[in-house]
């Protein structure tokens, strides 16, 4: 089993647990495959990681934990806190968006 990334999802995966919206909405029941449509949706509802049937692989969240500069890394993340600083930083939506962020400005400061 599998906790994996949106963004590393692809058809033909299969799901090891359902996968509910942020309200308990099941989205798609566990042991469907994959497809496009899917992929769609999980996008339009939020969700941002599901477990999948098959070996470990690493996701971008999971590789982003352990940054290559520590200093540069919380410098970073320091700055994109401030730009959210009236936002909920437990949100699913805004946790993602900042950590794209931090990703984004370290990969432009490198």
């Amino acid at each position: 089993m599998a906790r994996v990334h949106i963004d590393d999802l692809a058809a033909g995966m299969v799901l090891q647990q359902q996968v509910c919206d942020r309200s308990g909405r099941m989205l798609l029941p566990a042991g469907e495959a994959l497809n496009d449509r899917h992929l769609h949706i999980f996008r339009m509802w939020g969700v941002v990681e599901v477990e999948i049937v098959g070996e470990e692989i690493a996701s971008d969240a999971e590789q982003d934990e352990i940054p290559p500069d520590p200093e540069l890394h919380a410098r970073e993340r320091a700055v994109v806190e401030e730009l959210f600083a009236h936002n909920d930083p437990n949100h699913p939506a805004i946790k993602e968006l900042m950590r794209v962020c931090i990703h984004r400005r370290i990969a432009r400061a490198a």
